[in-house]
This record gives C-alpha cells, sequence and structure tokens, in this order.
C-alpha cells in the first residue's frame, strides 16, 4: 500500500499534542516525547499546501542517521526510531513508519548554534554591509559563497514568534553564561567539521548548518534534528561558484517557484504546481541517497 503524504498525525496519535512546528509534531509519552516529521513544507514563513510526499521521511532518517554518526562526539536525545515500539499509542503505523523519533524529554537552551564554512545567505548580507558577521570581523575582498578559512560560529537568540535574532557570542554568553556558551561553540564547530568532511567525501560542499541543544540531569545533549536538508544548507561541488545564487540541494524549488511567481508574501499562498512538489520530493531523495548510500 502507498501512503499519500502526511500532513499532521494528530488524527493517528493516542496521545496529547504538545507542540506543532512548520513541520514536526510533538507528542506526551509522559518521561519521553514522539516526535512525529510531517511532510508539511514551508518558506518565506508560511506553510504551504499541497504537503511534499517523502520529505518527513528522509528528514527522520537523515536525522537518525547523523545521530548515529555523531555519538561518540556528542550525546544525543534519541531513544528509538521503531514504530512497532509505540503499540496503541499509534493508530495506523504503516502511515508513520520512518517518520517518528522517541526521544528524552530535556530543557531547550534558546540559542539556536549556527555554524557558517562559507560566506552567503543572511551572513553574506551581514558582511556586505559591516564587513562582519554576528561581530566576527572577516577578511575585506570576500566574494559571495567564499569557503573561510576557518569555520565561525554565529549564534542566534531563540523566538518562538518571528524570526530568530543573530548575536554576537558575547551576547549568547550573558544569556546563558560564558561557560555554557563557549561549551555549545566548541561542540558546535567539532561536530560541523565532522559532517563538513564526510561532505566533502561525497562529493557535497557543507556550507553552513544550525544545531540546538537541551540540559538532560545538568548534561549537555544534542536536541532536534541534524545534518538534515531543513538545517543545513548542501552544495553539490559540481554546482559551486563565486557571485551566484547556488541551487542548494533541499526545498530550492520551491523558493524559485515563489519568488518567480505574483505572490505578495504577505499572504497564503497559492497551491503548489505538482511539477514543484515533484521536483521537491526528488530534492530531497537524492540528498538522502548521495549522504547514506541508501534509497528509500
Amino acid at each position: 500500500m502507498t501512503y499519500p503524504a502526511v500532513s499532521t498525525a494528530v488524527d493517528l496519535v493516542n496521545a496529547p499534542l504538545l507542540y506543532k512546528g512548520k513541520v514536526r509534531e510533538l507528542y506526551d509519552l509522559g518521561e519521553e516525547v514522539l516526535i512525529v516529521v510531517t511532510d508539511r513544507i514551508s518558506a518565506f514563513d508560511y506553510v504551504l499546501d499541497p504537503a511534499v510526499p517523502e520529505k518527513g521521511n528522509v528528514l527522520n532518517r537523515l536525522s537518525a542517521f547523523w545521530f548515529g554518526k555523531t555519538s561518540e562526539l556528542m550525546e544525543n536525545h534519541v531513544v528509538h526510531i521503531d514504530v512497532d515500539q509505540l503499540g496503541g499509542i499509534v493508530k495506523d503505523r504503516e502511515a508513520l513508519r520512518n517518520r517518528i523519533m522517541v526521544v528524552r524529554k530535556a530543557e531547550r537552551i534558546d540559542i539556536e548554534c549556527v555554524v557558517r564554512g562559507c560566506i552567503t545567505g543572511g551572513g553574506w548580507r551581514q558582511y556586505q554591509e559591516t564587513g562582519k558577521v554576528n561581530g566576527i570581523g572577516l577578511p575585506a575582498g570576500l566574494r559571495k559563497n567564499a569557503q573561510l578559512s576557518q569555520p565561525i560560529f554565529t549564534p542566534a537568540a531563540k523566538n518562538d514568534v518571528g524570526h530568530d535574532e543573530d548575536i554576537p557570542f558575547e551576547k549568547m554568553q550573558e544569556l546563558i553564561g560564558a561557560e555554557l556558551a563557549l561549551e555549545l561553540k566548541e561542540k558546535s564547530l567539532k561536530l560541523f567539521s565532522f559532517a563538513r568532511e564526510y561532505c566533502e567525501e561525497r562529493g557535497i560542499i557543507l556550507a553552513d548548518c544550525k544545531f540546538e541543544f537541551g540540559l538532560l540531569d545538568g548534561k549537555v545533549i544534542l536536541i532536534d534534528e541534524i545534518f538534515t536538508p531543513d538545517a543545513s544548507r548542501f552544495w553539490a561541488k559540481d554546482k559551486y561558484a563565486l557571485d551566484i545564487e547556488i541551487d542548494s540541494m533541499d526545498k530550492e524549488p520551491v523558493r524559485t517557484y515563489l519568488s518567480a511567481s505574483s505572490w505578495d508574501k504577505n499572504s497564503t499562498p497559492d497551491p503548489l504546481p505538482a511539477e514543484v512538489v515533484e521536483e521537491t520530493t526528488r530534492r530531497y531523495l537524492d540528498i538522502y541517497h548521495r549522504l547514506t548510500g541508501k534509497s528509500l
């Protein structure tokens, strides 16, 4: 049986809904949390219709893959990813197979830990205006998409409403304490270095990425998602160039379509055309295959 895209799991889970994000839904299992990764897709702060088949499947499996790969570098929140262990908590196991993760409850640290290996996106815009990124001075004359000699740590203060706010490291230290801030910086840079080398061997440039951390029994652990197309900017090496908008290996077809349309970005957009949805599914399946060597 082929299952359609999953827009929500609310009717499929016998547990209280804790939180519904743009893509993920969190359900309360008592001492643990059930994360369901849906096929919803967002762009420009809007959740779009229709959902993209297999997207949640790819995101969840990639997170599980990377959590496993990095477990010796950093403890994480994963308990298991086996829907069959959930018993009656899930009404339709096949619909949610490969898109669930049971995790330990941790206290989220309200900092988004961003590492940049290339000067692009929001970092490039900051650099153009100030010659700095999050207060970090960079050499003059850098070009868009240039690979930095050393990755930089550029945190953001998390806002549950609106955009996260880029902050200098000194501000992060004020918010959460100097010792914890330094630990998160060091762990983020180490994780980035590990993944960048892994991607390099597979013809992929990891341009930048973000991490979230939590506290469990006073210890820092890695939470949320890790090195997925929704939390990282992946470029195919053969598409890399300076001074252009590089076609990233994620939901770029959606952004390209919306940017070229007449949508005003202030109202709910019309449903995405079928060919855009299909191409986006293909992108997610491709990055999964290239990173893991496997197909869904």
